[in-house]
C-alpha cells in the first residue's frame, strides 16, 4: 500500500514516493546534478541570471531561424518563467527575423466556470505572452495570428495545429507539484485509488482540461497573486504528453521561482535514473528521447535544515 500524500490525502503526488528516493534527492549537490546527464538527458548550469535568460530566449530565436515556407517550425512556450520574453522580442527585432513561417503554441491557459478566459483576465497566460513578446516585435516581423495557438475549453483546433509545423522545442518551468505545463498528478480515486496511472496511460493524455492539485493552486496564488488563493481557478487547459512527445526537444528551465531546491533535485534524479512514477509527472519525461534541464546556479540552493 502506497502511503497517503502528506499534503493532500485525496491526491497522488511526490510525497507518496518511496522515502529512500526522497532522501537520496535531498542529498544531491550542484556537482552531483551535473553528473546526472546521460544520453537523451542533459543537465546544464548557468552561472549568471543574464546568461540563463538569454539562453532561454535564444531557444525561441534559433527555432524560428530554421523555419522555411516548405517546412515551418515552432516552439511551445510557457507563461512562467517570463523574464526571457522581452529578450525574445529584442533579438527578433535586432536580427530583422521575419516570423511569417513560424509557429507558437502556448502551454496552458485558465478555464473559469467551464469557459475560456479573455485576454483581459488578470491571470491570462495569453496576455502574458502578448504583452511580454508578441506585441514587442515590430509588426512587419510578427508571425500571423493564425499561427499562434493556446489551449482552451475546446481543444480540437489546438490539437490539430500540432500537425501544421514541426515543434522543435517545448519549453517551460517546473511547478511545485513536479509538473510541466499543468500536467498534474491525478486524484486518488476510482481505479487509481491504490496506484497512480502507469506511464503508458499518462502518456496517452492529450491537451485537455485539468483539475489542479492543491499544490498547484497554492503555487499560482503565490507567484501570480500575492497569495490570493481565492482568485485562482481550480481547473485549467494544458498541453498534454501526446503533444509533448511530438516536440523534438523538451527544455525545462529551473530559475528557482516555481519550484524549490528539493523539487529540482528530485526530478533530475528520477529522469536520470529512469525512475518513472506518475505521482511525480515530470519523471515521465524520462521516456522522451531528448530532454534538457537548465539550472541557474544561484537557484540550486541546498536542502539543509535551517529554520527561518
Amino acid at each position: 500500500m502506497r502511503p497517503l500524500s502528506t499534503i493532500a490525502s485525496d491526491w497522488w503526488d511526490y510525497t507518496t514516493l518511496d522515502r529512500e528516493i526522497l532522501n537520496d534527492a535531498s542529498k544531491l549537490t550542484a556537482k552531483d546534478l551535473e553528473s546526472l546527464s546521460r544520453p537523451g538527458f542533459a543537465v546544464k548550469i548557468y552561472d549568471t541570471v543574464e546568461d540563463f535568460y538569454l539562453a532561454e530566449a535564444l531557444e525561441y530565436v534559433t527555432t524560428w531561424m530554421k523555419a522555411t515556407e516548405e517546412q515551418p517550425t515552432g516552439i511551445c512556450g510557457p507563461a512562467g518563467p517570463v523574464e526571457q520574453m522581452p529578450l525574445i522580442a529584442r533579438l527578433v527585432n535586432e536580427l530583422d527575423l521575419n516570423l511569417r513561417h513560424c509557429y507558437f503554441w502556448g502551454m496552458d491557459e485558465w478555464v473559469v466556470n467551464g469557459r475560456d478566459v479573455g485576454i483581459d483576465y488578470p491571470y491570462s497566460f495569453r496576455k502574458v505572452n502578448v504583452d511580454g513578446w508578441i506585441n514587442r516585435i515590430r509588426p512587419e516581423l510578427r508571425m500571423p495570428d493564425n499561427q499562434i495557438f493556446f489551449p482552451s475549453s475546446d481543444n480540437r483546433e489546438y490539437i490539430d495545429s500540432w500537425n501544421l509545423a514541426r515543434c522543435l522545442v517545448i519549453q517551460g518551468g517546473q511547478g511545485e507539484v513536479k509538473h510541466w505545463a499543468f500536467n498534474d498528478p491525478v486524484k486518488r480515486e476510482g481505479k487509481y485509488k491504490d496506484t497512480p496511472p502507469s506511464a503508458e496511460e499518462y502518456r496517452q493524455l492529450t491537451t485537455r482540461i485539468v483539475e489542479l492539485h492543491p499544490i498547484t493552486i497554492m503555487q499560482n496564488a503565490r507567484t501570480s497573486g500575492g497569495g490570493t488563493v481565492q482568485n485562482i481557478s481550480p481547473v485549467a487547459a494544458s498541453v498534454g504528453p501526446v503533444e509533448t512527445w511530438k516536440a523534438e526537444k523538451v527544455s525545462i528551465w529551473h530559475g528557482g521561482m516555481h519550484d524549490n531546491p528539493f523539487g529540482m533535485r528530485l526530478t533530475t534524479l528520477m529522469i536520470s535514473k529512469h525512475i518513472v512514477d506518475t505521482s511525480t509527472p515530470m519523471s515521465v519525461l524520462a521516456d522522451h528521447p531528448n530532454v534538457q534541464f537548465n539550472f541557474l546556479r544561484g537557484a540550486i540552493g541546498t536542502c539543509d535544515a535551517a529554520v527561518r
